[in-house]
């Protein structure tokens, strides 16, 4: 890492690099602001708008090649920012001050540890665990809270079957591309990317205080990682 910031060559590709990821992230900002102040949307619909948008920056990551410590002073900073705006007024659209749940806080620690554990030799697993979460439990959330009409609950959390169901499908979905896309579509891959839906959708429905964040994707990650050590 060091070697990189004193070589000056490196500089160009990396400051393109901050751009495009900021840019993005940008972007993602300013509709969460203007869905927040016109309240076109409820606030926790707007929240999981934010929760999509910013965790597909771990595309553009991967398509870039982003080196590792780019992205874990990133999540160190957003954890910084995330935690700050339990108190202050800094992001609105996403968090209230005085709100509960550290669910963005969790988001920005879980790109972090992923990134730190698997984004130099293994990335796949690091974008597996972070789109789950993306979408999976992004998804669950709208189609939950906007069509969600057969509920259960769990640890006097308010679910439904229609978003349980939602998060399974996109789990599913995500993983078995990203595996895909790294190792061929073969029935392993398939069976892995069910057994990682399918833990990741338990982990979504029992967690709470917003460690879903945390625990959907490093669990996620973790086993399917595992699972294609072993299996794969």
């Amino acid at each position: 890492m060091l070697e990189t910031l004193l070589d000056s060559t490196q500089w160009p590709g990396l400051l393109a690099q901050v751009g495009l990821v900021g840019a993005w992230l940008g972007v993602v900002g300013i509709i969460s602001e203007s869905l927040y102040l016109t309240k076109s949307v409820s606030v926790e619909i707007t929240r999981k708008i934010v929760h999509i948008g910013a965790g597909n920056v771990i595309l553009l990551a991967w398509w870039l090649q982003t080196p590792a410590w780019m992205g874990i002073a990133a999540s160190l900073l957003f954890s910084l920012v995330a935690l700050l705006s339990y108190w202050l007024p800094i992001l609105p659209g996403i968090n209230s001050v005085g709100r509960t749940s550290l669910g963005t806080f969790f988001y920005a620690m879980s790109i972090g540890l992923l990134t730190a554990v698997f984004w130099t030799e293994q990335p796949a697993f690091t974008v597996l665990g972070i789109l789950t979460m993306t979408w999976g439990d992004g998804m669950a959330a709208i189609i939950g809270q906007s069509w969600g009409r057969h509920g259960y609950t769990v640890w006097e959390m308010k679910k439904s079957w229609e978003g349980t169901s939602t998060m399974l499908i996109m789990s599913f979905g995500v993983s078995l591309l990203v595996l895909a896309t790294v190792h061929g579509l073969t029935p392993t891959v398939g069976a892995i990317a069910l057994l990682t839906a399918l833990t990741a959708t338990f982990l979504e429905s029992f967690s709470r205080w917003g460690l879903d964040n945390l625990t959907v994707p490093l669990g996620s990650a973790f086993l399917a990682y595992g699972l294609w050590q072993w299996w794969g």
